[in-house]
């Protein structure tokens, strides 16, 4: 029997609503990274402050994944990603109307935006399932292009900053979110091939149980360092920028931006590149690459002319890390990817948070985030070491097992 062709194998209005559902939302999960320099020069916070609150919403969207895979499985995705947009869109509304003016309510803002953050265990899953081993690369790399919501946070953020005042981004940010969710409700659908729900004890159970999985245990640090480095950049180069160039945080949002569309662009590049060559050949080039350039940006003084092109590379390069490692979580997992897409997921937020953290940290330790960098590509080495190790094995065993994809 002859294969359908990509756009035939699945439900194309799902797909394209996943990817504008992620979208939107992880431009509102990143919010706070565009508008650290002025809030945190109108509230005279530390560096390691301001890094912490940048990563906020990182920690909290991660720890949510592992509710919202519970819920995607237990309930089905739409349903989920339509509680999720509801409670940030009222939380935003909320935060707005009473005011941010300390650290403390930033910090639950920060939690709020990580509702948005959490929508990873919606969009995946609910364009995944309905597309087959063979296109499953694809399908999740055009669904997590919505990384590129991070782009329009860090163009549009400062400008309307400026124009509006920066608690008011929080009101402004819903209006879009409340246009895509209606869309989502009307045209969104889950997949016929939805796994039998489970009680809650069942499945917490199922979590623990993937933990004894070695599998499960480096794919969380796999997409710990792609999507942990790519996240944990989006948010602190507004504050690199500003901090260490003096750009003004209009300028810094621009040079973020077009750093965050080069990682967004490439991940279904990365899913499409892992379909056809193998997942394990794409991500040992990704780590390599990626700790090479961290290590040259931690060593490089501070010019626009040349972190620019570094910054773009490295965030380039951990796009298409993140669309590898997803075409490689559903062929291991595909009977549990609700589970999987939440633990993954977690480790890439656990990754963000402590990138973002540690640069604050090393800025307000060292003078500089030098270190910061240098630790995190010492991860990446980390990384390619655990994928030399494993790669033997899963070739022969699971990849071995699924004809006509290569892992």
């Amino acid at each position: 029997m002859t294969e359908k062709p990509f756009w035939q194998s699945g439900h194309r209005p799902t797909l394209i609503m996943a990817f504008l559902y992620f979208d939107v939302a992880f431009m509102i999960w990143n919010l706070l990274g565009p508008l650290a320099p002025i809030f945190a020069k109108a509230m005279a916070l530390s560096p390691a402050e301001k890094g912490f609150v940048v990563a906020v919403p990182t920690l909290a969207g991660a720890v949510l994944r592992l509710v919202n895979g519970f819920l995607a499985d237990r309930i089905g995705q739409k349903r989920t990603g339509i509680i999720s947009q509801v409670i940030v869109i009222g939380g935003l509304l909320t935060a707005w109307k009473l005011g941010v003016d300390s650290i403390h309510a930033l910090i639950v803002v920060g939690v709020v935006l990580g509702f948005a953050g959490a929508s990873f265990s919606v969009a995946l899953p609910l364009a995944g399932r309905w597309y087959p081993p063979a296109h499953q690369g694809k399908a999740m790399g055009i669904a997590g292009m919505g990384n590129s919501g991070t782009v329009l946070a860090a163009l549009f953020a400062p400008v309307l900053a400026k124009l509006f005042g920066w608690s008011n981004v929080l009101a402004l940010a819903t209006i879009p979110a409340a246009l895509v969710l209606i869309a989502f409700v009307a045209l969104a659908k889950d997949s016929p091939n939805q796994p039998e729900a489970k009680p809650l004890g069942q499945y917490v159970a199922g979590y623990f149980r993937m933990l004894r999985e070695g599998d499960a245990w480096w794919f969380i640090l796999f997409y710990g360092v792609t999507f942990g480095g790519f996240v944990g950049l989006s948010g602190s180069l507004p504050t690199w920028y500003t901090t260490e160039l003096g750009m003004t945080p209009i300028m810094a949002g621009y040079a973020t931006a077009a750093c965050v569309f080069a990682g967004s662009l490439v991940r279904p590049i990365g899913g499409a590149l892992a379909d056809r060559v193998g997942g394990i050949k794409t991500l040992t080039g990704v780590y390599a690459i990626a700790a090479v350039l961290l290590v040259v940006i931690s060593q490089t003084p501070a010019s626009f002319a040349v972190m620019f092109p570094l910054f773009f590379c490295v965030m380039a390069t951990l796009g298409v890390g993140n669309g590898a490692v997803f075409q490689l979580v559903p062929q291991r997992f595909r009977n549990e990817i609700g589970v999987m897409t939440g633990l993954v997921g977690f480790g890439g937020g656990l990754g963000g948070f402590y990138l973002a953290s540690s640069l604050g940290l090393a800025k307000q330790w060292t003078g500089s985030m030098g270190p910061g960098f240098l630790i995190f590509a010492a991860l990446a080495m980390v990384a390619l070491g655990g994928l030399s190790v494993v790669k033997t094995r899963w070739r022969t065993t699971w990849g071995a097992a699924i004809a006509g994809v290569r892992i």
